[in-house]
């Protein structure tokens, strides 16, 4: 499956910086708050009789009604929920400053990667505190920028964003799409790029897909669904996707069925074409898991049927490019670490697969075809390595890049030799790089003006074990100049869906250093950083193996003396949502606080809403009986227990999450404040947001500030007492 796609089913300095603490002064002190300064009173959360049977077990669901989340009785629990934490929250001091801080820290330009389509290239820009990127032009290396789309004029408050563009290979038209309040579905308008004028075309209902061009600019490939009925939008179950064609000034209602599969509800289609025009090639995904089909349909005549390539859903493949008939592949069949093949369309057989790129010791997460180079993205110990190599497989060279860090991007080019990058590091925000693939030189694009010195912060990579003895990394960042001793740490995790958590830069995290606490983010199986067996050893009723690493890493960071249980907060979103709650639930006695974000909560009705029956693959499924006993051991949801001294909580979700719904956060809440814990329970509720993608950068501060705030409250870091100097 497409990465990009998959990352879409499941689940990335104005001021100079001064350090907010005192470098002299102690560690925080064993004697950090553990409970909430003053008892809680919560909004009620009423019950009622419902339950469902599971292969003969009696499930309760009192709950149930907060899963209509437009009913009045739901609407008013959240208004009083987010009362509660809203005065929970404004009761911190020094929060206010803190949110002045971030304000600062955000406020740094951000660029996305260039793709060139003639001789115009085209890439994001936010000047700094914009609520959305604009979407820049500019004709040639050296030419003057100019706004193409601002997504800021779309609404007052920032909350529809940019979901996708994509320019026809002429650079003529572009394809831009929109999501509004944070949801997954998308409206797709043209763009005239000479006028800046749209075409009166509207593509709608389109969800986990996005535009191919043809190669003559007469119309593009998309996958949708068809319109809900009967059912709100955002909850409805996502099933039969559709491939159509839109050609340029049509309605809708006039567009080509390409492909559709009415005896299988689960299958989706992502389509890419191929350089030279001539082939569509159709990755058929089913759900999140990592293996597809492949169908090729020829372009040179519209009656051209699609046929069938890979007919198996057993491994995954990539497309990258074709040489005439022959088309290469990154595939993991034969290599659990990824290897690219070239596959001839007269002999697709297995057998008759040429490889160009064998499996290595380090894991390949993409190639791409730039001129006559493969550009290959490998991960090693959840670091980037590139590699470069002709178009016969041979060895061309690495790509020097800046550090520790991420790279990303190189967009495909089969003309001339240059492409680009991203690159970041815990302590670097994201740089645009040029790559000239002939020569392998690497030279500036974009890059940021920075306010603070990278050199003051240190990350270093270590490894741990794991309860079965699994050898797992984490990277640690601190202050170069942080005293020893324990200090309030925030542990960060996700470990699902084959995802990598590789370093990147982000200003609370810089936020957080700042003050003195230490950031940790660790590498959980379940993730993709070690290929398909280091996925399948966290997924499915291996899925305790993720929460085992995450409950291992703490006790690791304070066996070596970095925090201790008070001043240890557990963080993650999605799926990591999920870890932050269970971890924190299953070992309560290693965390001060937990904060779950817009996480699977409800492991026994996920596949109830939207596109959840999609994590059937990483999950397991309630209808099998072995699959279902795991679900239930460590549901967040079902496994709460009275007396139990858990950590602090402070849940996050938006209103309008149609990726993972919000009912599993708000079910969670209520059943967490019925076991009455010692500590506070809280959920912020963010309305006219969705699942984090598109979120304005005012809401962004305004979470971060909150989740801050709270973090450092209960682990005993002290937030700014005074403004900090600029």
């Amino acid at each position: 499956m497409n990465p990009s796609l998959r990352v879409l089913l499941v689940a990335a300095c104005a001021a100079a910086l001064t350090a907010c603490s005192n470098p002299a002064a102690p560690p925080a002190g064993t004697d950090a708050p553990r409970a909430s300064d003053t008892p809680m009173s919560y909004p009620s959360s009423r019950t009622v009789e419902h339950t469902d049977t599971y292969h003969g077990e009696a499930v309760a669901d009192p709950y149930r009604w907060l899963e209509d989340i437009d009913s009045a009785d739901t609407l008013a629990w959240i208004e009083a929920q987010n009362q509660v934490t809203s005065a929970h929250l404004e009761a911190i001091a020094g929060r206010d400053r803190l949110n002045a801080r971030l304000t600062a820290l955000w406020n740094y330009e951000r660029f996305g990667v260039p793709e060139r389509r003639g001789e115009r290239y085209f890439y994001t820009w936010n000047d700094g505190l914009a609520n959305q990127p604009r979407l820049m032009v500019q004709d040639g290396l050296d030419g003057e920028p100019r706004v193409l789309l601002d997504p800021n004029a779309l609404s007052e408050d920032g909350t529809v964003a940019l979901s996708g563009a994509e320019v026809s290979r002429d650079g003529r038209y572009l394809a831009w799409g929109t999501s509004s309040g944070g949801s997954d579905w998308q409206e797709y308008r043209i763009r005239d790029i000479d006028s800046g004028e749209d075409l009166p075309d509207l593509v709608r209902w389109v969800k986990f897909s996005q535009p191919v061009w043809a190669a003559d600019g007469s119309g593009f490939w998309y996958g949708r669904y068809d319109a809900p009925e009967g059912e709100n939008a955002l909850k409805a179950v996502n099933k039969f996707q559709k491939l159509y064609f839109h050609r340029l000034g049509t309605a809708q209602d006039e567009d080509v069925l390409v492909y559709e599969r009415q005896d299988q509800p689960d299958w989706g289609f992502a389509p890419t074409r191929s350089d030279d025009g001539r082939f569509l090639v159709i990755s058929v995904w089913r759900g999140t898991e990592e293996r597809n089909l492949v169908l090729v349909k020829p372009l040179d005549r519209p009656d051209a049927p699609v046929v069938e390539l890979v007919g198996e859903f057993e491994h995954a493949y990539d497309f990258v490019g074709n040489d005439g008939d022959t088309l290469f592949f990154r595939t993991d069949r034969d290599a659990a670490r990824q290897r690219l093949v070239a596959v001839e369309l007269a002999r697709p057989q297995p057998e008759h697969w040429r490889e160009l790129v064998a499996e290595s010791d380090a894991t390949l997460r993409a190639v791409s075809r730039v001129g006559d180079r493969f550009v290959a993205q490998y991960l090693r110990d959840a670091a980037s390595e590139v590699r470069l190599f002709g178009l016969d497989g041979s060895a061309a060279g690495a790509v020097a890049l800046p550090g520790l860090g991420s790279a990303g991007g190189f967009p495909r080019a089969t003309e001339g030799s240059e492409t680009f990058f991203a690159f970041t590091s815990f302590s670097q925000p994201g740089a645009i790089h040029r790559l000239d693939v002939a020569t392998g030189e690497v030279t500036p694009f974009r890059a940021p003006e920075l306010a603070f010195d990278p050199a003051d912060y240190e990350t270093r990579q270590e490894f741990f074990q794991s309860k079965d003895g699994t050898r797992v990394p984490m990277f640690v960042v601190s202050r170069r100049d942080l005293p020893a001793g324990p200090r309030p740490t925030f542990l960060y995790g996700y470990g699902g869906f084959n995802i990598p958590l590789t370093p990147a830069f982000t200003p609370y995290t810089l936020a957080w250093l700042e003050m003195g606490g230490v950031y940790v983010s660790v590498n959980l199986r379940g993730g993709g950083e070690y290929g398909r067996d280091w996925h399948e050893a966290g997924i499915k009723r291996n899925r305790q193996n993720v929460f085992d690493d995450m409950a291992a890493a703490a006790e690791h960071l304070i066996a070596e003396g970095v925090t201790a249980p008070e001043h240890l907060v557990i963080h993650g979103r999605s799926n990591g949502g999920l870890l932050a709650a269970a971890v924190a639930m299953q070992r309560p006695e290693l965390f001060a606080a937990s904060v779950p974000g817009v996480g699977v909560l409800d492991m026994l009705r996920f596949r109830e809403f939207t596109i959840g029956w999609a994590w059937e693959s990483d999950y397991g499924s309630v209808l099998d009986a072995d699959e279902y006993r795991a679900l239930r051991a460590y549901s967040p949801l079902h496994n709460l227990r009275e007396g139990v001294d858990y950590p602090a909580f402070l849940i996050t979700t938006g209103d309008h999450d149609d990726r993972v719904y919000p009912a599993h956060s708000f079910k969670f809440a209520a059943a967490l404040q019925a076991v009455a814990p010692p500590r506070p329970a809280l959920i912020r509720i963010d309305v006219r947001a969705g699942h984090g993608a598109g979120k304005p950068t005012d809401k962004q501060i305004a979470e971060w500030t909150d989740i801050l705030a709270f973090a450092a409250h209960h682990t005993g870091l002290d937030l700014p007492a005074a403004p900090v100097p600029e």
